[in-house]
């Protein structure tokens, strides 16, 4: 008995050492990681007091790789923090903070464009070494600054008509400029409800055919088309050619106004429009639209530069 109560008590203390012994290992590990974790945290730079680290750097770096397909420099990481931090800075100041919705919804909109979705983004950026939220944090920096310089200087990025229309006859000389149309339209929609079959469509088919034979001007139109049963007449839509698909200006150009457009299918059932309102316009053109983007962009680029210039000049940047 005695012989196994030392066996026993041998068998306990070993037991005791191997535990002290994997305690002390997991510490050391843990201190090991802690420090890496500290190197990588490292603060390399403050920005008017805050902090850009190591991580930081590290991480934008390989987001800019991402979406460059170009490594950019060690300084040039930096560089982008450092506007970032300004931008989101200034717009904060002027009470400007971009809603997580609207940044989730820019987010997503990339990964859509990207063919994928949101989780397989930040899949993505997560195995180039970067993060969702560093792209999220300049998609922020982005929609705050955009916001804050088209507030603060939106009168001097107002581009007059009499400028579009000079760039159209310089780009375009003795040539007759493309006509474009400002409509205002009410959509009207006979209600099928889901999972109705092919039959029930036709037969609201013929109902909106009959309801278009006599729609002779919006005013009596409307009212009339939202007095019968199952039909939703939506507020109006207030669009340009510029806003719309070729094949969409196409049918709006063959329908006089105060008329409907021809029938289609969607998901809540037969929708046509009426069309209540067509101004000619000569400055609201695709074309005009797309000249009009590109001197805006160039003012906008412009103004922002000089702002964010200003706000370097101003800024305490100290490196560690």
């Amino acid at each position: 008995m005695e012989g196994e109560g030392t066996v026993t008590s041998q068998i306990a203390v070993r037991a005791r050492r191997r535990a002290f012994a994997a305690a002390v290992l997991t510490a050391v590990s843990a201190l090991g990681f802690a420090s890496i974790a500290c190197a990588q945290e490292e603060v390399v730079l403050l920005v008017n007091g805050e902090p850009i680290t190591s991580l930081d750097i590290q991480q934008r770096t390989k987001f800019m790789a991402l979406s460059t397909h170009k490594t950019p420099t060690r300084q040039e990481a930096i560089d982008s923090l450092i506007d970032q931090i300004l931008e989101l800075r200034e717009a904060k100041r002027y009470g400007i903070v971009p809603k997580d919705a609207d940044v989730n919804s820019a987010f997503d909109n990339i990964a859509s464009h990207m063919g994928v979705d949101a989780q397989k983004l930040s899949q993505i950026l997560a195995n180039g070494g970067a993060s969702a939220a560093t792209l999220k944090l300049q998609l922020s920096a982005q929609i705050a600054w955009t916001s804050l310089v088209r507030g603060r200087y939106k009168a001097s990025l107002e581009i007059p008509d009499t400028d579009i229309e000079a760039e159209l006859k310089l780009h375009q000389p003795g040539q007759n400029s493309e006509v474009g149309y400002e409509y205002i339209m009410r959509p009207i929609i006979m209600v099928v409800p889901h999972g109705s079959p092919d039959t029930a469509y036709e037969a609201r088919k013929r109902d909106a055919e009959a309801l278009r034979a006599r729609f002779s001007n919006c005013t009596d139109g409307v009212a009339f088309a939202q007095g019968l049963p199952e039909v939703a007449v939506r507020d109006p839509v207030y669009k340009s050619s510029a806003d719309l698909q070729q094949q969409l200006r196409d049918i709006l150009d063959s329908t006089e106004v105060g008329h409907l457009t021809p029938p289609e299918q969607t998901d809540e059932g037969i929708q046509m429009f009426a069309v209540c309102s067509k101004k000619e316009s000569k400055t609201d053109t695709p074309e005009a639209r797309k000249l009009r983007d590109a001197i805006f962009e160039k003012k906008f680029g412009a103004k922002a530069k000089r702002y964010l210039a200003d706000l370097r000049r101003q800024a305490m940047i100290e490196y560690k």
